[in-house]
């Protein structure tokens, strides 16, 4: 599933396309993604501007001239491609983009000359239209804990959030109400940065009235700099070459100077996990 870094990138690469444009056409190749598309989907979309595009955790948030929002969920396998609308007319037909094209479930024709098309192979992506006033109170977006690369995410927020709680720090901190947009990527990176087992309760960062540790300023920290190194290195050479610390690195060295560890992987809440068992406690 793409995670915080994956979103934030399609996002930067949509703002182009379609933030000040307006929805020329909306093709649905389906009724439905995980969820059916809200009532009038395509008609309430055509001709309204998109007036801003952001996200919020996991999600992109595209508010419209009409009043509404846009809410996009890449799901486990959705991406959206931006191509030129001109270029797609001219097209010649190719086998192999054909047979990828059957997964093209939402296309977008933009007033900017592009065109934005949702393709999910695996249909767990979602896509809602919602009034202003109810976004706040959205059943997907109320919930949420702070954004991790916001000045409200600290270790205080951290560790209060963890304070009591008996489950693993790690599966702690893929609970989206404890931080938003974290996943199982970025969370094992950011545990290995900060030098923390994954198997700790989560309650170890904070003490009893719910103060951060030690431990939880250097957690907090972890999480802002693996996230914000992702961002920086996503598509780049160096990224694919050396894209995580110790996720998907089973048996390979700690990369932890100094530390003789080898890379290990437990199971946790159904879940990959991986760690250094000799520099993580």
């Amino acid at each position: 599933m793409p995670e915080l870094p994956e979103v934030e990138r399609v996002r930067r690469a949509l703002v182009p396309a379609m933030v000040g444009a307006s929805f020329e056409r909306v093709v649905l190749n389906r009724a439905d993604l995980r969820r059916p598309f809200p009532a009038g989907f395509s008609k309430r979309l055509r001709g309204q501007r998109v007036q801003a595009l952001t996200r919020r955790g996991k999600y992109l948030l595209a508010a419209l001239s009409s009043g509404e929002t846009l809410i996009i969920h890449l799901g486990m396998s959705g991406w959206l491609r931006v191509e030129r609308t001109d270029d797609l007319k001219s097209q010649k037909p190719d086998r192999d983009a054909d047979l990828d094209s059957r997964h093209d479930h939402v296309i977008f024709v933009m007033s900017s000359g592009r065109t934005v098309t949702f393709n999910d192979p695996r249909r767990f992506g979602v896509m809602d239209l919602v009034s202003a006033t109810t976004l706040p109170r959205h059943a997907s977006l109320a919930p949420m804990g702070p954004e991790p690369l916001s000045r409200a995410f600290d270790a205080k927020t951290l560790a209060s959030r963890c304070a009591g709680r008996r489950i693993p720090l790690k599966v702690a901190l893929l609970n989206q109400r404890i931080v938003a947009g974290l996943g199982n990527i970025y969370a094992s990176d950011a545990l290995h940065l900060a030098r923390l087992s994954p198997g700790r309760r989560a309650a170890t960062v904070a003490t009893r009235a719910g103060a951060p540790r030690p431990a939880a300023v250097r957690l907090a920290a972890a999480i802002k700099a693996v996230l914000r190194r992702a961002i920086r290195l996503t598509n780049s050479e160096r990224y694919r070459v050396a894209r995580f610390r110790v996720y998907d690195r089973e048996g390979q060295a700690c990369p932890t100077p100094g530390c003789r560890g080898v890379i290990a992987r437990i199971w946790q809440a159904g879940r990959s996990t991986f760690y250094c068992p000799v520099c993580q406690r």
